[in-house]
């Protein structure tokens, strides 16, 4: 059998940095256990599978596609910087002619568009609410052991805890931040965290014009030590910054390694457009 995949670095516009994400075009129905294997085999934070949903379907002229996106370790319900992968394999090597792709996924209806240079996700919005901080405790000591920490936020939707730094710090800071991921497995003791969110209010000010927050994500619940671009945790990120800032247009910067940027769009039906740019690095065939 032989399956088209491409490596595609999403949320940037440069190769070898944004947050890779394999993307496999699927002709025919895949066994169930050969899409874990496939991103076992690849090992990066995703691998997304797009399938046609009817007899007939055609990856340049179809606009509705099914879409499942699977780490190394286990399938996920939501993974922003592969269905962003997966839309610039559509539009960019397919050459997909629609202007909106829609996919059906666990998560619902996604929906991709392209504008300018820009892909532009149509994601949900998920919700923060205030987290105690002696539930959690240990957890937090063990992500940045005696920073100031000035809010904590939880979202039951997505099992993300959001964990605000005190102002006072700097980009550096927070980039510098040394984190052992492989800990918080032990130090998470309430059994509902399933990602850790870092963020920084930016230096966006007048005139100066950076990103408005700054963030990191850690998953080590899903075998991801760090993620270089999340747009799922920007779903959260968003919400809470727009709240924060009294702003629905954003600019977004996670401080990975690698780095990625993010333009935010709050919408007037309760979601977010996450929009980011693309680098498509490797095309070619699994044989097996």
């Amino acid at each position: 059998m032989q399956i088209p995949i491409f490596t595609v670095d999403a949320f940037t516009n440069r190769p070898f940095s944004g947050n890779p994400a394999a993307v496999c075009l699927l002709e025919n129905d895949l066994d169930e256990d050969l899409h874990q294997k496939i991103a076992t085999e690849m090992n990066l934070s995703e691998t997304a599978f797009i399938r046609k949903l009817r007899p007939g379907d055609d990856f340049t002229k179809s606009s509705c596609f099914g879409l499942r996106w699977f780490t190394p370790a286990n399938e996920v319900p939501l993974c922003g910087h592969a269905t962003l992968a997966a839309a610039a394999v559509l539009f960019h090597v397919q050459k997909n002619r629609n202007s909106v792709l829609t996919f059906v996924t666990l998560s619902g209806e996604l929906k991709a568009r392209q504008a300018e240079h820009h892909i532009v996700l149509d994601l949900p919005l998920y919700l923060t609410y205030p987290q105690v901080l002696q539930e959690v405790e240990e957890l937090i000591k063990a992500a940045v052991g005696d920073m100031i920490v000035q809010d904590l936020r939880y979202s039951p939707d997505t099992k993300k805890l959001l964990v605000r730094l005190s102002d006072t710090y700097e980009r550096s800071v927070l980039e510098e931040l040394q984190v052992s991921a492989q800990h918080f497995l032990s130090a998470e003791k309430t059994g509902k965290v399933k990602g850790l969110i870092l963020t920084l209010k930016g230096e966006s000010s007048g005139k100066h014009k950076g990103p408005d927050f700054y963030s990191r994500y850690f998953a080590p619940w899903y075998g991801i030590m760090e993620d270089p671009v999340t747009g799922s945790a920007h779903a959260v990120l968003s919400s809470y910054w727009s709240e924060q800032l009294g702003k629905k247009e954003m600019l977004a910067f996670q401080c990975s390694r690698r780095g990625g940027e993010l333009k935010i769009s709050l919408r007037n039906d309760g979601r977010v457009d996450i929009a980011g740019q693309i680098a498509i690095v490797l095309k070619g065939n699994l044989t097996f």
